[in-house]
């Protein structure tokens, strides 16, 4: 039941928060290995992005890849919050006094997500290629051209195989890895400091969301680098080997982006990032603080009918 009412959560923050990744999507790819001036700027930032994205495309296309991304939040956050209540639960991220251990946090924090995210790599791929999908006059990145989720997941399959679905799954690591620790340990933090000073003690739900924004500030500064790079390596074109056509690997990757744009070229999207990671980590984790105790009073109701 943790990993469902995770992945529950995460999957109603997603259905809130798909349009900021697309407008995200869309930044981080503009300009790709190229220096600043020698590209042309489609996107000023996010609210310019919409703007432009809802005037040519119309208000559906900031909903692009929504299928596939709520699949991604189903598989990933499903494991990776799912596992880290599970561990919590059991007493696994505590001493015997109930006190956060702090390495152990991290590790089960960053497990979880890692192994979320690569169970989750074919729908994150498809989802990247839905959302830099774009009309010409506006597009950035390669342009893949799927109709449809499934559709896509299908072809990819028919041509490249397993490895091709999971192409790019190993350079989602360590963004798993960052971006979940990171999110997970200063939440968990925050709700305990504000819990040991009786800080919003009669509010939890106000609670978790100041916690919440913490979390969604650290994840965003921590993110940023390691999403760029992973946007990249999915987008890119492939081919008839399955091959990547802009980058070899992911230590490829970072070279030609250090060497074309610059070290300034891997923060690229770190405003659009908070304003996609921030509310999406603020309504994931309130959606979960929010279904566990739903669960737990439905629980405790039923057990009370029964003993009755």
């Amino acid at each position: 039941m943790d990993f469902l009412i995770a992945g529950a959560s995460a999957v109603s923050a997603g259905v809130f928060t798909n349009p900021l990744e697309v407008l995200k999507t869309r930044v981080q790819l503009q300009g790709e290995l190229r220096k600043r001036g020698q590209h042309a700027v489609h996107y000023k930032n996010l609210l310019h992005a919409g703007y432009v994205v809802g005037k040519t495309e119309g208000i559906p296309a900031l909903q692009k890849g929504l299928v596939a991304g709520l699949w991604v939040q189903f598989i990933m956050n499903g494991l990776r919050l799912g596992a880290y209540q599970f561990a919590d639960s059991h007493g696994y991220v505590r001493d015997k006094d109930g006190n956060l251990i702090l390495y152990k946090n991290v590790l089960f924090g960053g497990l979880g997500g890692t192994f979320g995210h690569y169970f989750a790599s074919p729908f994150f791929m498809v989802k990247t290629h839905f959302q830099s999908q774009a009309s010409k006059s506006i597009a950035v990145g390669y342009q893949h051209n799927h109709e449809g989720t499934w559709q896509a997941l299908k072809t990819i399959f028919g041509e490249h195989g397993m490895k091709g679905l999971f192409r790019g799954a190993g350079a989602s690591i360590p963004r798993a890895f960052v971006a979940s620790t990171s999110q997970l340990t200063s939440f968990t933090y925050c709700k305990e400091f504000l819990g040991k000073y009786n800080v919003l003690t009669d509010h939890p739900y106000l609670k978790s969301f100041v916690a919440s924004m913490v979390g969604g500030v650290a994840i965003s500064v921590m993110v940023t680098p390691f999403d760029l790079i992973l946007t990249r390596l999915y987008n890119q074109g492939v081919d008839a080997q399955g091959r990547g056509l802009l980058y070899k690997s992911y230590t490829d990757c970072v070279t030609k982006i250090y060497k074309s744009e610059g070290l300034i070229g891997f923060s690229k999207g770190l405003g659009a990032n908070y304003f996609r990671l921030g509310p999406h980590t603020v309504l994931c984790l309130m959606f979960w603080d929010y279904y566990k105790n739903l669960y737990e009073k439905v629980s405790f109701k039923s057990k009370s009918q029964i003993n009755v």
